[in-house]
């Protein structure tokens, strides 16, 4: 399922307050976002106790429970002891949408009337769904219309804001924070058709975790194995890049100065590649979209830039190649005015190096 209205994860809890208390609510989202960790904090808002049941991992009889014999000698089912209680809570299932189309059958009676046999969810009590899109690559099958129509639908996406807003006062590693501050892009990506990593807001955790469980002693050749093992892979690179820079104290703003020159050894390479990356980004940001428009300091910019972009070529082609590369969508990134004047100048520039 695709929406074509999304929340970000601050605009979810006030979203969910108003409708999970009067109906059941799906969460639709890519893996790795924050779905759960969003419903367990806000269960936690209302003081409600967070009952997760994943989907993958239930059988029709663990919802509907075992038959038992009354003294009348009739069989009821007794539902079980994780959902039979006697105070409100939160129920959260989640993988909804992966689970067996038997036990998406089992959910129907407890979304629709919030009930299981003959238990009946204490009042107060709020159900809550989540589940991956078909899209996404992860384990997703096709709910039945009588189910998705028992349910409000709400899509969540990724806001790079909202997470570094909570990786502030979480405890998430300064470089992290620092990193994804200057590249909130990096944040997610979308999963790749091949088993290989991507990145997420819970693969950025993760690495934070193993950045911290290392310390100071965390040589490179380990980091990039870390960063690689969790990240896409040209986030992975550009973020090693960062770390070499922190660690360093070699910026972009040295070289732009001319204080520095480009790191030039092939075991920087992926420091060049950041730097590369931060320099288109600095020249997308300063230069305008028509040369007229140029002030004299942006046109000493241009200027210069042309200069770096020689002997970043004279280092690496494919690299200096990035800088001017179209964007994601084929569309030029820097402006055309400067993209000309890089080509026809190139020459006299490479050879007044010589």
């Amino acid at each position: 399922m695709q929406g074509a209205v999304s929340v970000s994860p601050a605009q979810a809890p006030e979203l969910l307050l108003g409708l999970a208390t009067v109906r059941p609510v799906f969460l639709w989202g890519a893996p790795g976002i924050g779905k759960s960790s969003l419903v367990r904090a806000f269960a936690e808002s209302l003081g409600l106790e967070c009952v997760s049941l994943v989907g993958t991992q239930l059988a029709p009889e663990d919802l509907i429970g075992v038959p038992q014999l009354t003294p009348e000698g009739r069989s009821r089912f007794c539902p079980p002891e994780q959902i039979a209680r006697d105070e409100p809570y939160c129920l959260f299932l989640d993988e909804l949408n992966a689970a067996s189309p038997d036990v998406q059958k089992a959910f129907y009676s407890l979304i629709l009337d919030r009930r299981i046999g003959s238990y009946e969810l204490p009042p107060g009590s709020i159900v809550i769904g989540a589940g991956n899109r078909a899209t996404d690559g992860a384990l997703a099958r096709p709910m039945a219309s009588a189910l998705v129509n028992r349910m409000v639908h709400v899509h969540l996406r990724a806001s790079a804001r909202d997470w570094l807003h909570w990786a502030a006062g979480a405890g998430i590693h300064p470089w992290i924070v620092d990193h994804l501050t200057d590249r909130p892009d990096h944040l997610w990506s979308a999963p790749p058709k091949t088993e290989e990593p991507f990145s997420t807001p819970r693969a950025w955790h993760m690495l934070s975790d193993a950045l911290h469980s290392f310390g100071p002693t965390l040589d490179e050749e380990t980091l990039k194995v870390v960063a690689h093992g969790l990240l896409t892979a040209p986030h992975a690179v550009a973020f090693c890049g960062y770390a070499k820079i922190v660690r360093n104290s070699y910026g972009l703003e040295a070289i732009l100065k001319g204080d520095a020159r480009w790191p030039h050894r092939l075991e920087d390479r992926d420091l060049l590649y950041y730097l590369a990356d931060a320099f288109r980004g600095r020249l997308v940001k300063e230069l305008p979209a028509r040369k007229e428009h140029a002030s004299g300091a942006q046109r000493q910019t241009a200027f210069r830039a042309k200069s770096l972009l020689v002997q970043l070529a004279e280092i690496s082609v494919e690299v200096a190649q990035t800088v001017i590369a179209d964007g994601p969508d084929g569309n030029p990134l820097l402006p055309a005015w400067f993209l000309i004047e890089a080509a026809r100048d190139m020459p006299r520039l490479v050879e007044a190096r010589r």
